[in-house]
């Protein structure tokens, strides 16, 4: 009895005393495994054959011998690598060529080590320090002056003025009124305490007012409407005998024509134009 055949799925030469591989259970001799499914070495273009360690990366292969760091040529077999553009490079290379530079000790900033950016600068996490304490700055709020970065504990002890009024630095947002700073929202009307910083107010006895607190407390008040009138702004208004009018308040009681500028007569309280004055 004849034994059965065992051949190459291509080439259909016979196996039986060769080498051979399966792939997806089917047996192939190396010279055809090697033609259908080995590739070809990135480096030296030779053929990856079966006896060769294969390496490969994103497509690409290599025999493990032209595995090399592009830059200083070691060995990147078992080892961390980095491609830019194609090329291959060990990490160390790639660091020195690509990767941020700390802007305190001005050394390279590993890739995958920590790092801390401010204004297109970098650091390592500990080199970010406080200029004054030295200290690491981390993830908390600081303030940079002059080029160096401060945690706002140190800033406020070095630079930060006080607020006139609560005696606590002010770090962002102050107002300086006559000479001296103050806190935006410690900077209020004595009246309603609404805050006055961005808007108009006036003072009285060295006390800041919003103009209508000002207007209710101060002003005079129109002798036809009764709202005060603020004369603040270059707003205009008639004064006779102790009396105040808004110019536009200022019109004949019977009439109502305007009387600014023109002749008027008065009857007792009121005012009137010459000629409703002739019927008095």
């Amino acid at each position: 009895m004849m034994a059965e055949r065992y051949d190459c799925t291509q080439c259909e030469e016979s196996l039986y005393g060769q080498k051979y591989i399966l792939r997806e259970e089917k047996p192939y001799c190396i010279k055809c495994y090697e033609k259908l499914f080995s590739h070809n070495c990135e480096v030296c273009q030779e053929l990856i054959g079966c006896t060769s360690k294969d390496l490969s990366y994103k497509d690409r292969h290599w025999h493990s011998e032209c595995f090399l760091c592009t830059k200083c040529s070691r060995s990147l077999v078992d080892r961390p690598f980095a491609t830019k553009d194609d090329v291959v490079m060990c990490t160390e290379c790639y660091s020195n060529e690509y990767s941020a530079k700390c802007h305190a000790c001005l050394k390279t900033i590993m890739p995958g080590s920590k790092k801390m950016e401010h204004k297109g600068n970098s650091w390592h996490e500990n080199c970010f320090t406080c200029n004054r304490c030295q200290q690491p700055i981390g993830t908390r709020s600081f303030v940079q002056k002059d080029g160096n970065n401060y945690c706002l504990s140190c800033y406020e002890k070095q630079f930060a003025l006080q607020c006139v009024y609560c005696k606590k630095p002010i770090t962002t947002g102050g107002v300086n009124y006559r000479d001296q700073p103050w806190h935006k929202e410690c900077f209020v009307c004595i009246g309603c305490k609404q805050q006055l910083a961005g808007q108009r107010f006036t003072s009285r006895d060295d006390f800041a007012y919003c103009l209508d607190c000002f207007c209710n407390l101060f002003a005079k008040k129109c002798a036809y409407c009764t709202t005060p009138i603020s004369g603040l702004g270059g707003s205009k208004y008639i004064s006779f005998e102790q009396r105040q009018w808004h110019n536009d308040c200022f019109n004949c009681k019977k009439c109502c024509v305007s009387l600014v500028g023109r002749g008027f007569l008065t009857c007792k309280d009121d005012i009137l134009c010459p000629d409703c004055g002739k019927d008095v």
